[in-house]
């Protein structure tokens, strides 16, 4: 069994920062690709940002140059660091990972956090 657990949301002022980080525990093999998602109220949840296992990353347009994706994988984490913060950052974001969970590698699924707020107010 695997979970990812994420933390570092909250309120943040316009202009400010936060680091999220979503931790991978439970069995793990290998972890392929890592990202984040986040989803505004009443919208279908869109991908900002993605790292894979050679640490290569890509982003949402509208957030490239404010995010950084990255992952410690001795650790089996991934964070997302938020620069400049603005209103439209307001949303629930979940981590998302693409795991083998036995030493069969070719086989792996992908999980989920349960999400963390972020709201971006004055």
């Amino acid at each position: 069994q695997v979970q990812l657990v994420e933390s570092g949301g909250g309120l943040v002022q316009p202009g400010g920062s936060l680091r999220l980080s979503c931790a991978a525990s439970g069995t793990v093999f290998k972890i392929w690709t890592m990202g984040w998602y986040r989803q505004h109220p009443g919208k279908q949840r869109e991908l900002v940002a993605i790292i894979d296992s050679d640490h290569g990353t890509d982003y949402l347009d509208s957030v490239k140059g404010r995010f950084t994706i990255s992952r410690d994988d001795a650790k089996n984490t991934v964070y997302l660091q938020i620069n400049n913060l603005k209103s439209e950052d307001t949303a629930v974001y979940y981590c998302n990972a693409r795991i083998s969970n036995t030493i069969q590698l070719e086989r792996s699924y992908d999980y989920w956090g349960t999400g963390t707020q972020v709201t971006v107010s004055s």
